[in-house]
C-alpha cells in the first residue's frame, strides 16, 4: 500500500473511487445523484486544495483517498456547495433529490419546533482544521485508512495547526471506532440529520475532535 498526494491526473480515476468507497456504510449517498455529491465532497478539495488530498493506492489502483482542510473558515461552507450543487444538477427537478430535500426540509422545521439541537458544520478556532475519508470496501483493514490519517497528520503538525475535527454519523460505528483509535474524542451533541435515513431510521451527526 502507497500513500501519496493528489496529482492532476488523478481525477477521473478518484471520481470514480468516489462513487464506489464507502459502499454499504450510512454514509454511501445522501440522495443518490453520485455526480452532485462528488461537486460537494470531492471536486472543491480537488480545486481549492490538492496539497492536504492523499491517495492510497496499490498496483497501480486507487484504495482510499482523504480530502482535508488546514482552515474551514477559509474554505466554502457546505451549505454554499450544496446551494451550487443543486443549481448546477437541478437536482429539485429530479425524483430522489427532490424527495431528499423535502424531507429534509420537514426534518428541520420539525427539530425547529422542539427546539432540537441541529446538524451542520463547526467553526471553533481549536480545531480549525477537517477531513473526510474513505477506502474501497476491499481496501478496509489494509492498513489504507490508518496511512492515510497518518499522512494528514504530518501535514497538519507541519502546518503548525492546534487542532482537526470530522463529521460522521453515530450509526456508522465503524467510523465512529476507527477515529476514536486514532486519537479522535466525541463532541458536542449528536443532532439527527435532516433528510437523511438509513435502513429506514434516523441517522445522527457525531462530531470529534483532536488537538495537537
Amino acid at each position: 500500500m502507497r500513500i501519496r498526494t493528489f496529482r492532476e491526473e488523478d481525477r477521473l480515476a478518484l471520481r470514480r473511487l468516489f462513487t464506489r468507497a464507502g459502499r454499504g456504510s450510512p454514509t454511501e449517498t445522501l440522495w443518490g445523484h453520485p455526480e452532485s455529491e462528488a461537486q460537494i465532497y470531492l471536486e472543491p478539495y480537488m480545486d481549492l486544495e490538492p496539497e492536504s488530498l492523499y491517495l492510497a493506492e496499490a498496483d497501480g489502483e486507487l484504495l482510499g483517498y482523504l480530502t482535508g482542510c488546514v482552515d474551514t473558515a477559509a474554505f466554502p461552507s457546505e451549505n454554499d456547495r450544496i446551494d451550487k450543487a443543486v443549481r448546477a444538477h437541478r437536482l429539485i427537478l429530479r425524483r430522489r433529490p427532490a424527495a431528499f430535500f423535502a424531507r429534509s426540509a420537514l426534518d428541520a422545521a420539525g427539530a425547529a419546533l422542539r427546539r432540537a439541537p441541529s446538524a451542520g458544520e463547526i467553526h471553533d478556532p481549536r480545531w480549525p482544521a477537517h477531513l473526510h475519508i474513505n477506502v474501497a470496501p476491499e481496501a478496509r483493514g489494509t492498513g489504507a485508512a490508518d496511512g492515510l490519517m497518518e499522512r494528514w497528520f504530518v501535514r497538519l503538525r507541519v502546518a503548525g495547526s492546534p487542532g482537526c475535527h470530522l463529521q460522521t454519523l453515530v450509526e456508522n460505528t465503524r467510523a465512529v471506532r476507527f477515529f476514536g483509535r486514532m486519537g479522535f474524542t466525541a463532541h458536542g451533541p449528536t443532532p439527527a440529520v435532516p433528510g437523511m435515513r438509513y435502513l429506514g431510521e434516523r441517522v445522527h451527526q457525531r462530531t470529534m475532535v483532536q488537538s495537537f
